[in-house]
């Protein structure tokens, strides 16, 4: 649970980067504005829908003629009056579409398509923001990590300060070791305030993604995902599940109903009209019906229709060509992600040992100088060589976490990863 809601400026906010996973997923704006996609799609199969469905129209006028025209001999009711002075109707129309070369029901069937693609868009953006804010949040993290890094970096900094300052009062060295040490010290506070500043950044980035507003904090997550299968699963999954190519899939039965649909236009076209008509005129009739069956038939078109059909027909073509395009992306990607993860898993634990290495290099080198058996250089180097090796540490346990979520997230599986499911749609 959240320490304290959004909305609450200056407060802190308590996150697990569980709790900021699923935020984001409720409260995301990027993750919104693709939903809204998905009801542009359904209501673009409502209208495609209603073009098939009867249509009802009424209308009417009111007109005041220069004259009134009749015919007939004599007059009163042995005229029929055709055109009045003053003349008023109107009609009541019922459209129903018939047959169309079936053109009509491919588009409804692409819209369906559109609906399914609008969905899998959604899946991806979940999946691209949840990538995002879980890189924000591992970079808060590690900005705390290297913020604390500093602070000991400068603990052994003032205690060499310390040490050196005592031999210098005792007159057993010059101030050159003081002052060696207060440049140690100073160094590590511009480090520790550029770590503060790239928290910060990391902070604000992850504020932004999760609509919230004060201070956040973070808890260093552990490594919690699930296991990696092997390559081949990795890919296998990533070709089923992955949402860039199922909008590639489904692109292909878009563009085979277009060609259908083209092919159409060779059919013909069947409307039914009725109609209900109230006028003042009484010719031919001043209130009267009917009943229509139209119909046209194309029977030449000067190549238009089978130009539209080879433009069809290319477009499916294309589509083919992006399904094989995502498809080599998708196995590649994994492949590359996978690489990436080792390299990093090689990476970290080489870290980790320089670290042991420096550390016990640092206590030895520490006990010779407090014993004048070693100079100020030799600490000032140890010293040198513990920071960077922590620094190490943590930047390569950032790649290590970061390169785990870019495999699940090119296999697609992202939200199977972190244990975070998509929101209601």
């Amino acid at each position: 649970m959240l320490l304290l809601t959004a909305g609450t400026a200056g407060a802190q906010t308590k996150l697990t980067l569980q709790e900021a996973l699923d935020r984001a997923l409720h409260v995301n704006n990027t993750v919104e504005r693709s939903r809204v996609d998905v009801n542009v799609a359904e209501e673009t199969k409502k209208a495609l829908l209603s073009s098939i469905l009867p249509q009802v129209q009424f209308s009417g006028s009111a007109i005041r003629n220069s004259e009134q025209v009749a015919f007939g001999t004599g007059g009163g009711n042995s005229q029929t009056v055709v055109l009045p002075l003053n003349d008023w109707n109107y009609r009541v129309v019922l459209s129903q579409p018939i047959y169309a070369g079936m053109r009509e029901r491919r588009a409804y069937d692409q819209a369906k398509i559109g609906i399914i693609n609008a969905r899998q868009g959604v899946h991806g953006t979940e999946d691209a923001v949840l990538l995002r804010v879980a890189s924000n949040y591992l970079g808060v993290a590690n900005a705390e990590a290297n913020i604390v890094i500093e602070r000991k970096n400068i603990e052994i900094a003032e205690k060499r300060r310390t040490q050196s300052t005592a031999f210098y009062q005792a007159g057993e060295v010059t101030k050159v070791d003081v002052l060696r040490a207060e440049t140690a010290i100073k160094a590590s506070q511009r480090l520790l305030a550029s770590a503060q500043q790239q928290r910060e950044a990391a902070e604000s980035a992850l504020r932004a993604d999760l609509d919230l507003t004060g201070d956040i904090a973070v808890t260093p997550p552990e490594n919690a995902m699930a296991p990696l299968p092997d390559e081949t699963t990795l890919v296998a999954r990533a070709q089923a599940s992955r949402p860039d190519i199922a909008i590639a899939e489904n692109n292909i039965h878009v563009a085979e109903l277009e060609v259908l649909k083209q092919h159409g236009a060779y059919y013909p076209v069947v409307t039914f009209d009725a109609g209900f008509i109230d006028q003042k005129a009484a010719f031919p009739a001043s209130r009267y019906g009917y009943g229509a069956f139209r119909f046209s038939v194309p029977i030449w078109q000067s190549g238009q229709v089978q130009s539209h059909i080879a433009i069809a027909k290319d477009q499916e073509h294309q589509a083919r060509l992006l399904l094989e395009d995502a498809r080599t992306a998708a196995r590649e990607d994994v492949h590359k992600a996978i690489t990436d993860l080792n390299a990093a898993d090689t990476t970290l634990q080489l870290a980790k040992e320089q670290l042991a290495a420096a550390d016990a290099e640092y206590a030895q080198v520490f006990e010779l100088y407090r014993a004048q058996e070693s100079t100020s250089l030799d600490l000032a180097t140890s010293e040198v060589s513990l920071a960077d090796a922590r620094r190490a540490v943590a930047a390569e346990t950032l790649n290590h976490n970061l390169a785990q979520l870019r495999v699940w997230y090119a296999a697609g599986a992202i939200k199977h990863a972190v244990g975070v499911g998509a929101t209601q749609r």
